[in-house]
């Protein structure tokens, strides 16, 4: 959430950037300022009335001390009638306060300068790539139907248990997957990651702190009778750590990582491009977090990405890294980087990365702060975070650019994982 500082300082550079994300911000800039105008009036209208009742009662003492009773009295009957304005103002305050958090809840976080203008993904910006693509024989075949010949992923017994979207993972299948956590967050560990192992479910001061609430509840699974969300990614029950809490600058920077299963209902996603493992509703995958001073939270963002860009290195994966333009970006992000792996047998780019810097706008939902040492002021931190890595399009170009005649060979360095180089 922009803070009304930021909006009331860089008006015209709020609304001139949002533009990039496709969000005609102008009227409800104005209703926000309004909003706020009137929220200072109305509390300074109350500071005053508060400030005349100090006077009053003071001078009621004096006046009864010095036998004016019937100024004493009619003084208390101003108290009483400067307590029913006050309450009245009190009420106002809320509503108006409220009026101004719904409203500025519906604000996108402004998009970094870098941040390319655009419509959708056609228009994003190739940063780099990596890694050769496969030379596959004639008769390659996609992961749905490697995953069927070799019995390692069953998309039909899912179906049966819970519905589509809900593979059923078997055998060397099932060990490849516990396998590429296990890489992932030692990898993780390596580059200083605290790992933390977070509820799978979270309320909705969670949801709220990193911006899933309001307005998504439509992707979010709900237990309604407990009013609990499945988590659409670590994010944000790692993230939420931090909510409500301020932290040194000395810390910094904070890092965490956490391996969970992810659910997402994916609402109207249909058709060949969602088949297989391309597009589930509940996946594995490993995050990572980091919580940063805003002087260097760029380069932190750039310190992620080459993490990422290991991983999918030491998989041997062929991938290209893009940076979104504005209309491809997410609602709370200011910059993201995708990465893409390439999957041989459906000729086609595979998303298996987002990597974000949200600046201070979880933050201040989170009123997640940091001061410096001797510094009584506190400030926004800077969070961000990043797949590293999400396991079904993986798992896809995996099994798809490494099969043979023979099975589908092992990158080099899962062998130690699955204990096997083969499926076969």
């Amino acid at each position: 959430m922009l803070t009304i500082k930021f909006i009331d300082e860089n008006k015209d550079y709020v609304i001139q950037r949002l533009a990039v994300k496709r969000f005609n911000a102008k009227e409800i800039i104005d209703v926000i300022l309004g909003l706020d105008k009137q929220r200072r009036q109305i509390q300074n209208q109350n500071d005053n009335i508060q400030a005349t009742l100090n006077a009053i009662a003071k001078e009621v003492g004096v006046l009864y001390k010095t036998g004016k009773v019937k100024e004493a009295e009619e003084a208390k009957v101003k108290t009483a009638q400067l307590k029913e304005e006050s309450k009245q103002l009190v009420i106002d305050l809320e509503e108006t306060e409220l009026n101004l958090k719904n409203k500025l809840v519906q604000v996108p976080n402004v998009p970094h300068i870098t941040v390319p203008d655009g419509k959708s993904a056609e228009d994003n910006v190739i940063v780099r790539s990596g890694g050769a693509l496969p030379n596959l024989t004639s008769d390659a075949v996609p992961h749905w139907d490697l995953a069927k010949k070799y019995d390692i992923i069953d998309f039909e017994l899912g179906n049966k248990l819970t519905g589509a979207g809900f593979p059923v993972y078997k055998g060397k299948g099932s060990k490849l997957q516990r396998a590429l956590i296990n890489f992932f967050l030692d990898e993780g560990e390596k580059a200083g990651y605290k790992e933390y192992m977070p509820p799978l479910m979270v309320n909705e001061e969670s949801g709220y702190g990193t911006g899933q609430l309001p307005d998504k509840e439509d992707q979010m699974y709900h237990a309604t009778l407990d009013n609990l969300y499945l988590i659409p990614t670590a994010e944000v029950p790692l993230t939420n750590i931090w909510r409500d809490a301020i932290v040194n600058s000395s810390e910094f920077p904070i890092k965490a990582t956490a391996y969970t299963p992810c659910f997402r209902r994916e609402a109207g996603s249909y058709g060949k491009d969602v088949r297989g493992l391309n597009r589930l509703h509940q996946f594995d995958k490993v995050e990572i977090v980091q919580i940063q001073h805003p002087s260097k939270s760029y380069e932190t963002l750039e310190e992620m990405v080459n993490h990422v860009e290991g991983l999918v290195k030491k998989l041997e994966l062929p991938y290209r890294i893009v940076r979104l333009c504005g209309g491809d970006m997410s609602f709370t992000s200011a910059l993201t980087y995708d990465f893409e792996v390439y999957a041989a047998a459906q000729q086609r780019w595979l998303e298996v990365s987002s990597v974000s810097n949200f600046e201070s706008f979880q933050a201040n939902r989170l009123k997640l702060r940091y001061k410096d040492d001797g510094d009584k002021r506190t400030n926004l931190a800077h969070t961000l975070n990043g797949s590293a890595l999400a396991l079904p399009r993986i798992v896809a170009a995996l099994l798809e650019n490494n099969q043979t005649t023979n099975g589908i060979n092992i990158p080099e360095v899962l062998i130690p994982y699955t204990k096997f180089n083969v499926i076969d």
